[in-house]
């Protein structure tokens, strides 16, 4: 089966980045993939940033990156970029730690004037790490995004759309050998 990883990088607690990911987990696994979601903010600290010596939760975190057949990158979008939190954590990956992957980037932000950051703050990072294939990627404005008192997310239909269409650009652009079938029409 097709292991799906997705890494949220958001620092905030009630992140709507993350119930974005979960979502679309949500669709990924309806359309027969196995899909995970790793929160960077859950490892810890210090191993990130280097203080400590990478310990067992790190370890397996980077091993899961390196496993997956896919990845999907989320983080919302401060000053224009990525979070801090997320390039930290993909400056623990090997130079070719993207090696043979497909990645849809997602981003969130408070405004459609940060919508370029995929393309001219992540999608060179991503590339760097020698990603297979970066697809289009989807922002989407965090007041299209709202939490459910369960954590899920309850996106606005013309943003839900626009995901899902993101979601099926991803699985078509996975190697053939991966990919578990045929896209949905959305809901």
């Amino acid at each position: 089966m097709t292991h799906i990883l997705a890494v949220s990088a958001s620092p905030a607690g009630e992140s709507r980045t993350a119930a974005l990911v979960q979502h679309a987990i949500d669709r990924l696994s309806l359309t027969g993939f196995d899909a995970g979601h790793l929160v960077v903010r859950e490892l810890p600290a210090e191993e990130l940033l280097g203080i400590r010596r990478p310990g067992a939760v790190l370890r397996r975190a980077l091993e899961d990156v390196a496993v997956a057949d896919g990845l999907i990158v989320a983080t919302p979008v401060y000053k224009s970029a990525y979070t801090g939190l997320l390039k930290t954590f993909l400056d623990l990956l090997p130079q070719s730690g993207l090696a043979g992957k497909t990645v849809l980037p997602l981003a969130t932000g408070d405004s459609y004037a940060h919508v370029l950051a995929i393309d001219y703050a992540l999608r060179p990072v991503l590339t760097a790490l020698r990603a297979r294939h970066v697809v289009g990627g989807c922002y989407q404005l965090e007041d299209d995004i709202a939490r459910r008192p369960d954590g899920s997310a309850q996106i606005r239909p013309e943003a839900e759309l626009r995901l899902f269409d993101a979601i099926d650009a991803f699985i078509e652009a996975l190697p053939a050998s991966t990919a578990a079938g045929p896209a949905l029409s959305p809901q």
